[in-house]
């Protein structure tokens, strides 16, 4: 008896420990960021597994979310509905979410395979960003399978009911949207503010929730556009979307600058191994550098943390499956992608300094620039205490470090491929300008140089 007590013991310590430490991400004091539930800071660093629960069977999602806890992951975005017929083509246990359509029937088989994913990530010490539905769900478009079940009517009584199932979940996000914008002359907007007011009525009063829109690629911004305003939407989300060559920060400096002050990320950006602009014949598939640039921009602008995705993994590609837009390997294999293993790197920088009074700021570099790939971006504190300019391909430019409050400069140079650092071995740094020459230029020869 004791032998069996020690192995169940053994066995629920994990899940034990998870439970104790884990609790709801909160928004920092100054709105900017977001922290763990003992304050400290959390940078949201997610994987895009949008039919993890459509297409992944328990020892599979096990297998996944095994290897993005390793590799320093912190939330997965995944749908309720999923985008892939989620309506009508079972999972992976031949179940369907609903009994019948009209009315509205749940099928309870589907959602436990929901709950146990959630709860596993639980253990992991992984939150889900969990889309509701997938957004064709409400409108097809030209690209959508539906069918559209959705509406002013429905949309609240389904918010209310999946609100109600998760409201003691403590590593769940809430996501709406998936990936539509609202049409003009429609009745979307409402469509999402019920469906969000139902999973606020559902919410538990010791288990705050968090909650964002996932839209389509809009310039010059994402869920402002239409809900900034909103009280249900917490955080702002965009879709930079599968280009590699855009101002991303731009977009996220938008949404920075808005009032109330909400924080900011980039929920879509260019995944790994996508055809670059839906387009592989004429213009190939993203590299881990257009990828690495897009990120550091992105944060350095002021984003509240970054996600990734992976063509391959997000529609959990099977060589036996349909490939949507031309996966090049299966999912299992592509989960160890260079940049699956490099965006940690950005995490820890991240994390490396005082985080919640960070600010993004231009003007520390003082060379004319364009708005191409090789824009140099720089990030410090608020107090002057530190800064960390990003040079994407290594070029040389004059920086201007008369607002830091630094007496002798302490310099080094990141390595945003690998996470290593060595020494600043150029010129005195002073409180004024400074000609910086990085270690290398070129493609791919990405830098960050970290002053403090």
């Amino acid at each position: 008896m004791k032998k069996i007590i020690l192995t169940f013991l053994f066995l629920g310590f994990q899940t034990i420990l998870f439970a104790q430490v884990m609790g709801p991400i909160k928004k920092s004091e100054n709105q900017r960021f977001f922290t763990e539930s003992d304050g400290s800071p959390f940078f949201w660093m997610a994987d895009t597994a949008w039919e993890l629960f459509h297409r992944t069977d328990r020892e599979e999602a096990t297998y996944y979310l095994n290897t993005r806890q390793a590799q320093g992951f912190n939330v997965v975005q995944a749908v309720a509905l999923a985008e892939l017929d989620g309506l009508n083509s079972p999972n992976s246990y031949g179940e369907m979410p609903f009994k019948t359509i009209t009315p509205l029937v749940t099928n309870e088989k589907y959602w436990e395979h929901v709950d146990y994913i959630i709860d596993l990530a639980a253990q992991k010490g992984i939150h889900i960003a969990l889309l509701p539905t997938w957004g064709d769900k409400l409108y097809k478009d030209s690209w959508g399978t539906g069918p559209e079940i959705f509406n002013e009517e429905n949309a609240y009584t389904y918010g209310k009911w999946i609100g109600e199932r998760y409201a003691g979940k403590k590593n769940l996000i809430w996501v709406l949207g998936g990936d539509r914008n609202p049409r003009k002359d429609s009745k979307d907007v409402e469509v999402w503010n019920q469906m969000a007011k139902g999973i606020e009525a559902s919410a538990k009063k010791d288990n705050p929730i968090l909650m964002s829109f996932h839209p389509q690629p809009n310039r010059p911004a994402g869920s402002s556009t239409w809900f900034h305003q909103e009280v249900w939407l917490d955080f702002n989300m965009q879709q930079t979307g599968h280009c590699p060559n855009q101002p991303t920060y731009r977009i996220i400096s938008h949404d920075y600058e808005l009032n109330p002050t909400k924080p900011t990320l980039d929920g879509e950006p260019l995944y790994e191994e996508h055809p670059n602009c839906f387009n592989a014949k004429e213009l190939g598939y993203s590299n881990p550098d257009d990828i690495r640039r897009i990120m550091y921009w992105n944060v350095f602008a002021g984003g509240a943390g970054q996600t990734y995705g992976c063509h391959a993994v997000w529609q959990m590609f099977t060589l036996d499956r349909q490939p949507i837009n031309a996966p090049l390997r299966p999912w299992k294999v592509s989960l160890d992608l260079p940049m699956a293993n490099q965006v940690k790197h950005l995490k820890n920088l991240m994390l490396s300094m005082p985080y919640f009074d960070r600010i993004p700021d231009y003007d520390l570099v003082n060379s004319i620039q364009e708005e191409d790939e090789h824009f140099v971006i720089g990030t410090r504190d608020i107090e002057g205490t530190y800064a960390m300019i990003y040079f994407p391909t290594g070029k040389s430019v004059e920086l201007d470090f008369s607002r830091l409050k630094i007496e002798t400069f302490k310099a080094t140079w990141f390595d945003p491929r690998t996470g290593v650092s060595f020494p600043y071995s150029g010129s005195d740094l002073t409180n004024g300008t400074n000609w910086i020459i990085a270690p290398s230029s070129g493609k791919g020869q990405d830098w960050v140089l970290v002053v403090e």
